[in-house]
């Protein structure tokens, strides 16, 4: 038997029907690289073959009676790929518009939790634009959701490579999954456990918060010697920082790794840090541009990896969040980049102070029904709008294959994450390396954020006043 850990299980907890808490991809595929012409039956039983034993793509959630404890994972004994792989066109003409405006609609639909929690959608008929703005040649898109109780950031870019192969008409790489399906236990066996771990838990408790004041100390301390990380309910409030909706919008961009590396190696500083300061950077221009621009920076939570450290071996999400200010109070990209390597230098520091397992641990008491609760009061008095803000955004960096893939035999041309929003913070900007490019995508409430492409289309011109302005100082 299987349990969910609190923090994959919270991800289910979080979920309303405004607040979805699935992370979605756009694949956009090179179909003339396939050993075979495609169809999408020879595509879709590809798929099937590669994900019929692996656990996470053919469990489903088994809750446990009364809400006592976490949910548990189970085999899904009717798993059908049909009802997993779908197909669909892209809308007349077939444009790069008419692709986000489908993937919005797309990212905007909850998963069936009575089924594994995936699903896939092979998009016929795209026709990006070519140098000189007229419809290249046609692509294959695959529009991917997994929900996040399944997966974080590091697990599901390996999961989507494990589907994938380095020749086109190679095998899949082999998939190293440490999750099982889980044994479908009696109902009683369900309940003993969960009255048991409902029990221990306050000595569980007890052995928590002993770590947890010794960090307040420690981070009273660092705040007045200006080494803390930024601080949560400090951010100023944007058209962005309210109540979400079930609508959804995305905005898509490409960036030259190389050229994010030069300036990299040229200031000293990290590939995160120039990513946090090209956001910083188009997140100002645009609100600038609405006559939105706030005084003061905006804050980002930016979600960090603990697999190399954690002591956990169970479950899917093993990450933990720091707070950063993304300089949008700063005209100057170059001066932007110093003020963020060295915030970003306080709150790894910072970081390396709280245990990796800190959040998981808590995330232990997360009540299902209370939880639950509390969320759906939370957005239905609109509190998010009557606080202080916590963050203004999420923003994520995930590592890809630094060589190219092929999916199913076809060339992945570009790889766009795209991370859930919550309440109070209605965008999200992933950022993933894929063979010397950069991806960049942003899912937004609609409400909040209409259209986003504005937003992400300001990076490409960030990284070159900033390598102008690397090229200016030397």
């Amino acid at each position: 038997m299987q349990r969910l850990s609190g923090l994959d299980a919270s991800f289910l907890y979080l979920e309303t029907p405004a607040q979805l808490m699935h992370v979605c991809a756009v694949m956009v595929l090179d179909q003339s690289t396939m050993p075979t012409p495609y169809t999408f039956d020879d595509l879709m039983a590809g798929i099937d073959d590669s994900v019929h034993d692996v656990p996470a793509f053919t469990r489903k959630i088994r809750g446990v009676p009364l809400g006592l404890d976490h949910p548990i994972w189970v085999r899904d004994q009717q798993f059908d790929i049909e009802r997993h792989v779908h197909r669909l066109a892209v809308p007349s003409p077939g444009g790069y518009r008419e692709l986000i405006d489908l993937c919005s609609h797309l990212a905007a639909l909850p998963l069936d939790r009575s089924r594994p929690l995936w699903e896939m959608w092979v998009i016929e008929g795209y026709r990006p634009e070519d140098a000189e703005g007229q419809p290249g040649d046609e692509r294959i898109v695959v529009f991917s959701k997994m929900h996040h109780a399944t997966v974080d950031g590091v697990s599901g870019s390996n999961l989507i490579s494990h589907l994938c192969s380095l020749e086109p008409d190679s095998a899949p790489l082999a998939l190293v999954d440490e999750q099982s399906h889980g044994r479908d236990p009696s109902r009683g066996e369900l309940l003993g456990r969960a009255v048991m771990g409902t029990a221990t838990r306050p000595v569980t408790l007890a052995r928590v918060l002993r770590p947890s004041a010794q960090l307040i100390t420690k981070t009273i301390g660092r705040a007045r010697e200006g080494t803390a990380m930024a601080a949560p309910f400090s951010a100023p409030r944007t058209s962005f920082n309210g109540t979400i909706t079930g609508h959804r919008s995305i905005g898509l961009a490409d960036l030259r790794l190389d050229d994010v590396r030069e300036i990299k190696k040229a200031t000293g500083t990290t590939v995160n840090d120039v990513v946090l300061t090209l956001a910083g950077g188009a997140l100002r221009s645009y609100l600038d541009e609405r006559g939105e621009l706030p005084a003061t920076s905006l804050l980002a939570t930016v979600p960090v990896s603990v697999r190399e450290t954690s002591r956990r071996a169970e479950g899917a999400n093993k990450v933990s969040a720091l707070f950063t200010k993304l300089g949008t109070d700063i005209a100057d990209p170059l001066e932007r980049l110093g003020m963020m390597a060295e915030r970003n230098r306080h709150a790894k520091d910072h970081h390396k102070a709280i245990s990796a397992d800190a959040l998981q641990d808590w995330a232990e008491f997360a009540a299902p029904r209370t939880f639950g609760l509390a969320v759906r009061t939370y957005a239905n008095l609109r509190l998010a709008e009557k606080h202080p803000v916590v963050h203004n955004l999420v923003i994520s960096n995930v590592p890809g294959p630094p060589v190219p893939l092929y999916f199913m035999g076809a060339q992945i041309e570009a790889l766009y994450p795209l991370g859930p929003v919550f309440h109070g913070a209605g965008l999200n900007l992933t950022v993933m390396s894929n063979a010397g490019r950069i991806h960049v995508g942003a899912l937004a409430c609609r409400e909040s954020m209409p259209d986003p492409d504005a937003l992400v289309q300001h990076f490409p011109g960030e990284l070159e006043r900033l390598r102008k302005a690397v090229a200016a100082k030397d």
